[in-house]
């Protein structure tokens, strides 16, 4: 077995409940500690550097003041795309309107067009440094959505390039199905006639190639309407796939759909109002915040502190995307959440970590502690509180997965 350490300290955020506000004092904080790795790439076990050197056959040693955390896991991704959205930023700071960019060749669709362009081997070549860029800011755990091909081949053609993506990084990949995007302008029908084609079509040739095994559908006046949208969600769930939502961006009601289709999660929520927090809250839906895309669009956050302090499973992702989360630092937009919607350090990192991995359905990573996969990040610094304290400036000197350098 071989033990990584000694760091100045060990932040692993094991012991602490799945929903609800944190405070700070609930943090374990091992100093001077150590992390056993096994051969398979799980921890076995973390705690003081000294007691964990006898049981140790290697040592990894950590020079100078340092800290580790659980690596991150951004479960709201949409970074396999074509093209460059950046006079749409432009014009929206400008006083544009959705409709005027549209108009102007902006939008989702320009996305769309760009994306169905490019060949598997181009979006491959644009997806892999996205990846890596995650990677170095110590994200480990990757959701990648489909959703600018909007028709079978083109959101086959996406999906088959995540799965690539998946043997050229050490970076778990998780992918979600997003045919559900939007209406695309080609397609000859209603909405609810392109949900049927998309569960007739689309989602049965994603099952018998195993490319994803989660749907997601944007619930908005500009894209599917409530009641169609959940007999998309019924349907999906009944061929096998989890499903998640984009509820509640621009005008409230869809995160109770979310709730009552037994949704994974439900994300965005920037306009979730008081009864429906209680009711998400009450929930067993991840309630996800995005905060880059308040910070995109000029729009209100998610209600953190409130859906915590009602019981409800935070998580926080940063919705990268071409349009109206270009961002992507997921730390920053982390950090300027906790400021704005005051939540502690504790609820931030665990809103990174392993509430954002339950978002998923996986169990198996984001604390450290015995069994768990080996995915840490370290930073240069003698004090945890200085992650968040410098908004993303600090950026990791080492990525661990599986108990190895990334």
């Amino acid at each position: 077995m071989k033990l990584i350490g000694p760091f100045k300290q060990i932040v692993p955020l094991r012991h602490l409940p799945l929903r609800g506000k944190l405070e700070d004092e609930q943090l374990e904080v091992i100093e001077n500690g150590g992390i056993l790795v096994a051969e398979d790439g799980r921890i076995e076990r973390v705690g003081a550097f000294s007691d964990l050197e006898r049981l140790a056959s290697d040592v990894e040693r950590i020079e100078g003041d340092k800290v580790a955390l659980p690596a991150y896991t951004d479960c709201h991704t949409h970074i396999c795309f074509g093209g460059n959205r950046a006079n749409d930023f432009a014009m929206r700071n400008a006083g544009k309107s959705y409709l005027e960019i549209a108009a102007a060749g902006g939008g989702i669709w320009s996305s769309v067009q760009h994306t169905r362009e490019a060949s598997e081997e181009e979006l491959l070549a644009l997806l892999l440094p996205r990846i890596a860029s995650l990677v170095r800011l110590g994200i480990t755990t990757i959701e990648i959505k489909s959703g600018y091909g909007l028709n079978k081949v083109q959101e086959l053609k996406m999906l088959r390039v995540i799965a690539s993506a998946k043997k050229h990084t050490k970076a778990s990949l998780i992918s979600t199905c997003l045919a559900a995007h939007m209406k695309p302008k080609d397609f000859e029908g209603s909405p609810s006639d392109y949900l049927d084609y998309v569960l007739r079509e689309i989602l049965p040739e994603v099952k018998a190639e195993g490319l994803s095994d989660r749907v997601d559908i944007f619930i908005e006046k500009s894209a599917f309407q409530p009641q169609e949208s959940l007999l998309f969600l019924q349907k999906a769930k009944a061929m096998g796939f989890e499903v998640t939502v984009h509820a509640d961006q621009f005008t409230p009601g869809s995160s109770r759909i979310a709730v009552e289709v037994g949704a994974r999660s439900a994300d965005h929520l920037e306009a979730t109002v008081a009864e429906d927090i209680a009711f998400l809250a009450s929930s067993e839906t991840v309630a996800v915040a995005l905060p880059g895309a308040s910070l995109g669009l000029g729009e209100p956050f998610t209600p953190a502190r409130k859906l915590l302090d009602a019981g409800g499973i935070l998580a926080i992702a940063s919705d990268w995307n071409p349009g109206s989360a270009p961002m992507g630092n997921l730390v920053t937009q982390a950090s300027i959440l906790a400021t704005y919607e005051k939540l502690s350090t504790a609820e931030v990192l665990a809103g990174m970590t392993y509430r954002a991995v339950h978002a998923l359905g996986l169990d198996d990573r984001g604390i450290l502690d015995a069994g768990k996969k080996a995915d840490f990040v370290v930073y240069d610094t003698d004090n945890f509180q200085n992650v968040l304290y410098q908004q993303g400036q600090l950026w990791p000197s080492m990525v661990y997965m599986d108990g190895c350098k990334g």
